[in-house]
């Protein structure tokens, strides 16, 4: 699942930045040192297809141990190279490789389409005002400051510092001091640097931090640039000198996703279920996010090829959520307007086995009024079914928000109906959460989240095993029907909405 610092990406080809709501996150860059083994990944045996398909047949075959086979794979895979599967890596490379062999060894069409982006990473960041420290945010693809401080005078731009004459000469070896405002960000750095200003201190025009701001990754200014609120700009102003300390990179990185696609079915009423595959820099990923990926994989080789079901069911494995939804992004943005009509729904599997969890789906119908509202028409059903499966087992949901997070972001942005479960990442599981599915009140979800400890053994099997199975249900019920009273809008009505 994608933190905060990591929501605006851009896809290098298109140079368009991924815009959805912020999650909560922070950047965890310690970690014990990573070997390097080259021990073989074990390859579970692939249990044969279920021979009639139904929600119930499908989620008994998708057991506990043939999932966990995948995870330990995986946890092995990140083992041989230093620890991670973050995209760009030989790590998730070799997920690919993994995943991508064995779908296609069950007879799936399977694609692995390359993609290229810019990954931001950023570190500590460090501004005093005459020795006094003050709350700063980096936007995101500022330049670092190579482990050492700039310093200098502040100088206070004129207007909006979106003209070169907005700049006096004192700029120069200076701090340039803007309000943010009219143009953008990138355009003021731009335009303060060519002014000789050493760093940029954009000022926000209302008393709260500036969080999630970008500079975008094309034609980057190569001086930091950090955003301060409104309180803190008179006491930057007044200053006699300011010194900054930014640690930040930015690195291309080019990856795969993986896409693989039954044989039967109608290719014009597609079912879609899709699970990220890359890991953070900072660990291997094995509750985020393994365990969702070795659940839509169990799911699709249990599946099989060549299901009798009226409907093609399409199985993707995204890389690049960690770094802002680059995958899922890029994929949905390349679909034509036939093809996006296509999918009659997608289904989306982040994190399913947080070690002090909880049960949560998607929101579809905003009945809980948090957060951004409903998901398109047909994501009330989908949140409907994932109710019954658990009500049936007499566990009780909680409600999650579509709030961006995951790869489900750009589908619903196309108005493909959306849905799926998750176990809860870094917040902390209230005192009613914890009567309600046990736990320790608190604590985070996932006190491993983005760290070297998301190893496979802080998989919580108990919840993994619910969801794996909830995530068989939900596409065997959907690759059997996707009309009725929890279906989504025909393949007319979708074409209707669009015309």
């Amino acid at each position: 699942m994608i933190t905060r610092a990591r929501l605006l990406p851009v896809v290098a080809a298109t140079a368009a930045a991924v815009a959805f709501l912020a999650g909560c996150g922070g950047d965890q860059r310690e970690g014990p040192a990573r070997s390097v083994s080259s021990a073989p990944v074990s390859t579970p045996a692939v249990g044969p297809p279920v021979v009639e398909v139904t929600p119930d047949g499908l989620a008994d075959a998708v057991t506990l141990d043939r999932v966990m086979g995948h995870v330990r794979a995986f946890q092995q895979t990140a083992d041989n190279h230093g620890g991670t599967r973050a995209s760009g890596t030989p790590g998730h490379a070799a997920s690919v490789d993994y995943v991508a062999g064995l779908l296609r060894t069950a007879g799936f069409e399977v694609t692995t389409p390359e993609f290229g982006y810019q990954r931001f990473d950023a570190g500590p960041v460090e501004l005093t005002a005459d020795g006094d420290k003050i709350d700063a945010h980096v936007l995101e693809y500022s330049a670092g400051t190579g482990g050492k401080s700039v310093t200098g005078k502040p100088v206070e731009v004129g207007a909006l510092g979106c003209a070169p004459g907005d700049y006096p000469p004192a700029v120069r070896d200076s701090v340039a001091v803007v309000t943010r405002g009219q143009c953008t960000f990138a355009d003021k750095a731009r335009t303060a640097e060519t002014a000789g200003a050493v760093g940029v201190v954009v000022v926000n025009n209302e008393p709260k931090p500036m969080l999630g701001s970008t500079l975008g990754p094309d034609d980057r200014p190569g001086i930091p640039v950090v955003g301060i609120s409104s309180d803190d700009g008179q006491r930057v102003r007044s200053s006699s000198e300011v010194s900054l300390s930014v640690d930040a990179e930015t690195t291309p990185v080019t990856t795969r996703n993986v896409v693989a696609e039954t044989r039967t079915g109608a290719t014009d009423d597609v079912v879609m279920a899709g699970a990220h595959l890359d890991s953070v820099v900072e660990g291997p990923g094995m509750n985020d996010n393994g365990s969702g990926s070795a659940a839509v994989l169990e799911t699709a080789l249990r599946l099989g090829s060549s299901p009798r079901v009226p409907h093609r069911v399409r199985f993707a494995f995204w890389g690049g959520e960690e770094d802002g939804l680059v995958g899922s992004t890029e994929y949905v943005r390349g679909l034509d307007a036939a093809e996006r009509r296509a999918i009659a729904l997608y289904l989306n599997f982040d994190m399913l086995a947080s070690p002090n969890g909880g049960y949560f789906t998607y929101d579809g119908d905003d009945s809980e009024h948090q957060g951004a509202g409903a998901g398109p028409g047909g994501s009330d059903g989908i949140e409907r079914v994932f109710a019954k499966f658990y009500a049936d087992r007499g566990i009780p949901l909680g409600p999650n928000d579509f709030d961006g997070r995951s790869d489900y972001g750009p589908f619903i942005a196309a108005g493909i109906p959306s849905g799926g479960v998750a176990t809860g990442a870094e917040r902390k599981k209230s005192k009613e959460q914890a009567e309600m599915w046990g736990g320790t009140a608190g604590e985070p979800f996932d006190p491993n989240y983005h760290s070297p400890r998301d190893t496979v053994d802080n998989v919580n099997t108990e919840s993994l095993a619910v969801n794996a199975a909830a995530v068989a249900h939900a596409v065997a019920t959907y690759a059997l029907a996707t009309n009725g009273p929890d279906g989504v809008p025909a393949v007319g009505v979708r074409q209707r909405a669009e015309g």
